[in-house]
């Protein structure tokens, strides 16, 4: 795990966007010292002036003060020396250069600032088949602009689905497949969804210890808290909308949804790929700090000696205390959402009191299963089969806590590679 410095890195950093990623990002990379400046695009102006940026930066409703995420409650301002002029700051130390001309990636000037790493935050610009001037603006557009590396806070979202991936992008977690990221081949990097980097986190070690051809299915559903895609209240639905829910209010409403959690998982996890897979969103009104429920159904060896909590507990406590110390996190405790908001480094917190098991003998009919020519045939009536089905609890972060510390780390290895 990449642990903060007190030596920021000798280059800068290019955020597209300051919704709440973008913003988070930066106090993220504010606390650990990771670049020696940020150059943030917003591309229009806010409120009356650079003033009312840093009021904008410095507070939010969720996380309380910047100056007290990193200093503590005696802390006071940590945003100065405002040149409205030159749309400059210093925050906690670190120049920060606001720019508020073009929100077309292509004319952001990353070049004329130095910028050769950028993170684009907008969850606007998706997809890695669009050339550089597209109408509307394109990922790659960055490129075009003068950086030599992008990197999305999203899913990869390809809008014509007869075109394959490109090879210079790639999907990545921290810690579960980010050597798949080739220096010298991929300029667009997507860090997937906080959703996924969880998932991954609870998915992975299951499957170390089983194997994928003994996970027979699996599911989960995400309890997730609000997103900024969400209304405060009811609105009427664009022309041609399918999805009436997404117009309600999300302060008195669960809302179903959808997510591509599963079709992210198998990019960052192939061997999901052999694996029936299904994952469904909830959303609640709740500002942060998300939990997955995971279901699987393994193939256990005997009824006698069925898979049971403690062997699944133990499969999460030894990766949380080896290979994934300090990013899955195992606790015995009894958890309220509200515990797990702004826990650092955290992609995923197993909620070992919740973990279930049960275990049955599964009965079919061997007469529905295909034989090719000159196979023997089985001549019983019907096969019996072990199988234990497991639940699985583990929170997440979805903003500060669990993606953003999670995106910095990929920066900051991207980062290195490029020194």
């Amino acid at each position: 795990m990449i642990q903060p410095g007190d030596t920021p890195r000798p280059m800068k950093l290019g955020i597209n966007g300051l919704g709440r990623i973008g913003k988070l990002s930066l106090w993220n990379h504010v606390s650990r010292r990771t670049f020696s400046e940020i150059v943030i695009n917003i591309g229009r102006q806010v409120g009356q002036g650079l003033q009312d940026l840093a009021a904008a930066i410095e507070r939010d409703s969720t996380y309380g003060r910047l100056g007290m995420y990193l200093h503590g409650c005696r802390c006071g301002r940590v945003i100065e020396n405002l040149d409205e002029e030159k749309g400059t700051m210093t925050v906690d130390g670190i120049p920060v250069k606001i720019l508020r001309e073009s929100r077309n990636p292509k004319e952001i000037d990353w070049a004329a600032h130095d910028v050769r790493l950028v993170v684009d935050t907008t969850g606007v610009f998706r997809d890695p088949t669009e050339p550089a001037d597209a109408p509307k603006g394109a990922l790659r557009g960055h490129l075009e602009a003068g950086a030599s590396k992008v990197v999305l806070s999203a899913p990869f979202k390809i809008k014509n689905k007869s075109l394959e991936m490109p090879e210079d992008a790639v999907t990545t977690v921290m810690g579960i497949n980010e050597d798949d990221y080739i220096p010298s081949k991929h300029v667009l990097v997507s860090a997937a969804s906080c959703t996924t980097t969880c998932l991954s986190y609870m998915v992975k070690p299951i499957l170390d210890h089983f194997g994928p051809k003994r996970i027979l299915s699996a599911s989960m559903v995400t309890v997730h808290a609000a997103t900024g895609s969400q209304v405060v209240l009811d609105r009427l639905p664009k022309a041609g909308a399918k999805d009436l829910r997404k117009n309600r209010s999300i302060l008195n409403n669960i809302i179903l949804t959808t997510t591509g959690a599963a079709k992210a998982l198998s990019l960052v996890i192939p061997e999901m790929k052999e694996i029936g897979f299904i994952a469904e969103s909830v959303r609640i009104p709740t500002q942060t700090g998300s939990l997955i429920v995971l279901v699987l159904t393994i193939q256990d060896e005997s009824i006698e000696k069925p898979i049971n909590r403690d062997l699944i507990n133990g499969i999460y406590k030894e990766a949380a205390e080896g290979p994934m110390k300090g990013r899955l996190i195992y606790t015995e405790e009894q958890n309220v959402s509200t515990d797990i908001i702004g826990v650092p480094e955290a992609a995923a917190i197993i909620e070992a009191t919740e973990t279930h098991t049960r275990t049955a003998s599964i009965q079919f009919d061997p007469s529905l299963v295909c034989r090719g020519p000159g196979e023997s045939q089985i001549t019983c009536d019907s096969i019996s089969i072990p199988v234990t089905q497991v639940v699985v609890y583990g929170w997440y972060d979805n903003e500060l806590g669990s993606y953003t510390n999670m995106l910095t780390d990929r920066l900051i290895s991207i980062a290195d590679s490029m020194l």
